[in-house]
């Protein structure tokens, strides 16, 4: 009896914890759904109970004995109270009565289930992208991106069907202790049979539902490893092709497939099992019903056969609501996985101030910065102002810090110590979003998105006259104005994923244009011209050049001819700033930045 209780209350608590999961996002959707299915339960009871007056007609019984249903009698006295005749005809209307009411029932149920699916879908997906955009740049980049991407797409449609899984079981469960009570009302014996029946299946299946779990959850870690692998074999598929290393690459995504199939094909087996027993299991139980009630309890073989509707139905949901728990379990280590990881994204969240800055206007003042990265200080005790419409530019050796400070800059992290300062606001109070909606930020290796030249570079702007127009003047200070004219499909032509249609300069150009495309105070140049050749580099030179005193522009850049004409540069040395000056002025007084022009220069 002990035993009984504590497996009881682990179903309970089983159910109750995975229940908050979903009512988290559902609300009370969930007890629609639930009540929906106890309807059709209670529904489907009573168009069961009109079996029995016919059963004792088929008996030649001249009238229907009230007795012979128990406590359900009052469906046949409620007949007789509105003055219906009990009759085979009177019988069979309210047969299919309660039976048409059920199938009403059941059209709502399912449809109503599938709006509560999709509309959880769409929660878990909008709820996990919000969090995934308030990450903090710090940790993004130390995530596991494989883990990221399978979690946001294959993680999810597991969830989904761990979802219509759980309604599932839970609905058999409803149906289950509807069609219990029903049996309560005729016969109490048989009751305590269906509740001992049920017992018998959970602990057949118990073994099963545990060993789903395990593989479950190793299904989830052998879907993020192999997310990772793809992303990975994808973003370097020019460099394994070049060096003849796909095929060495191939196999260790072969490798993860096999995994992927041995995880898969467990649980599939574990399911066919489950199947499999259902049917006969339940047929065992069954017989041993029959036996118990005719040859121990001395029942009459009417009653018996009501019994064994009820029980039949009720064991039946029994047996699917363990199959249906056990797909659960099989998609339950995407839950755990999705519970975790919007739990890493939550602790790890940007904070976010609440002062909107709709343009800078002044200037940006650090004071006494320092960032690390683990044990390690990249930025130490930085203190630099930068004034509005000022082009400074960050030199010095890779390593130096140059990125991090001008990343500290846009707001893709926040100082582990020291101040920050936008236009006399501190930092921290700033609802930064806002900031960056003005910066433009160009980097070292072009954003391109699998979309058309318009598109890439207005971001998905309508093509209004005044859109095409500014789409049209950054082409020209991006120096791509030529290049667009030579494409068949002018700037509807479509560039690929991650721009494999084009060269790495055309790239980069079309990444400069879309951040001359935007309405911006800020233009952070990233080792922007790297990859462009000596003729193109001099002409978007030029360009950026042209825009001095129009924006404020921080240039981060190893090659020091790009910066010459800045008016003041900042040199980086161990994530300190060593000195700061004129390009003449860092030439006479820099030890370091001469002999790197040196260098360059050779």
């Amino acid at each position: 009896m002990v035993f009984g209780l504590a497996t009881i209350k682990q179903l309970v608590h089983k159910y109750a914890e995975n229940f908050t999961y979903f009512y988290r996002y559902l609300r009370y959707r969930v007890f629609v759904v639930v009540g929906l299915s106890m309807l059709v339960g209670i529904l489907d009871g009573f168009g069961l109970t009109m079996f029995l007056p016919m059963l004792q007609m088929v008996n030649a019984e001249s009238e229907v004995n009230p007795e012979s249903l128990g406590k359900l009698r009052f469906i046949v006295d409620g007949m007789s109270a509105m003055g219906i005749p009990i009759t085979l005809v009177a019988i069979l209307i309210f047969l299919c009565l309660f039976f048409l009411l059920k199938g009403v029932a059941r059209f709502f149920s399912d449809a109503y289930t599938v709006y509560a699916q999709q509309y959880f879908i769409r929660k878990i997906r909008t709820s996990t992208l919000r969090l995934l955009n308030k990450l903090s740049f710090k940790k993004f980049i130390t995530a596991d991106i494989g883990r990221i991407q399978n979690t946001m797409s294959g993680e999810v449609d597991r969830v989904s069907r761990a979802f219509a899984s759980y309604f599932k079981a839970f609905e058999q469960f409803v149906l289950a202790a509807v069609y219990m009570g029903f049996a309560f009302f005729v016969d109490v014996q048989f009751a305590v049979l269906v509740t001992f029946g049920g017992l018998i299946t959970n602990f057949i299946y118990r073994a099963i539902n545990t060993k789903t779990k395990v593989a479950s959850r190793q299904l989830t870690k052998d879907a993020n490893e192999f997310q990772s692998l793809i992303i990975q074999h994808v973003a370097n598929f020019k460099y394994l092709k070049a060096t003849g290393k796909l095929s060495l690459f191939g196999k260790r995504l072969s490798n993860k497939l096999q995994q992927l199939e041995r995880s898969n094909k467990r649980i599939g087996v574990l399911g066919a099992l489950i199947t499999g027993a259902r049917e006969p299991l339940l047929i065992f139980v069954v017989s041993a019903v029959i036996l118990v009630q005719i040859k121990v309890l001395g029942a009459s073989l009417g009653p018996i056969l009501i019994s064994l509707l009820f029980f039949y139905r009720a064991l039946t949901a029994l047996l699917i609501m363990q199959s249906a728990w056990n797909y659960f379990l099989a998609a339950s280590g995407s839950m755990e996985n999705m519970t975790g990881f919007k739990k890493e994204l939550e602790a790890n969240s940007e904070p976010e101030g609440s002062i909107q800055i709709p343009g800078f206007s002044s200037a940006i003042d650090l004071k006494n910065v320092s960032v690390c990265y683990g044990d390690k200080k990249v930025l130490d005790d930085i203190s630099i102002t930068l004034q509005k419409n000022e082009t400074i530019a960050f030199a010095g050796e890779s390593g130096s810090g140059k990125s991090t400070l001008v990343n500290l800059i846009a707001g893709l992290m926040s100082a582990d110590s020291g101040t920050i300062q936008i236009d006399g606001i501190d930092r921290s109070t700033i609802n930064i979003q806002s900031f960056q909606k003005r910066i433009g930020y160009i980097t070292q290796e072009p954003v391109i998105f699998n979309d058309t030249i318009f598109n890439n570079i207005t971001l998905w702007s309508e093509p209004t006259p005044q859109n095409v127009s500014r789409f049209n003047e950054s082409l020209h200070k991006a120096a791509l104005s030529d290049f667009i004219q030579t494409l068949p499909e002018k700037e509807q032509t479509l560039l690929g994923n991650n721009g494999i249609n084009i060269s790495g300069g055309q790239k980069q150009r079309i990444s400069i244009a879309r951040e001359l495309y935007k309405d911006i105070d800020i233009l952070i140049m990233d080792e922007a011209t790297s990859s462009l050749d000596s003729e193109t580099e001099k002409t978007i030179q030029d360009k950026i050049d042209e825009l001095k005193g129009q924006y404020t522009i921080l240039i981060v850049a190893h090659r020091l001819s790009t910066i010459k004409n800045a008016d003041r540069i900042v040199l980086m040395k161990n994530g300190q700033i060593e000195q700061a000056g004129t390009y003449q002025q860092l030439m006479q007084n820099a030890a370091l930045f001469k002999r790197m022009v040196t260098l360059q220069e050779l």
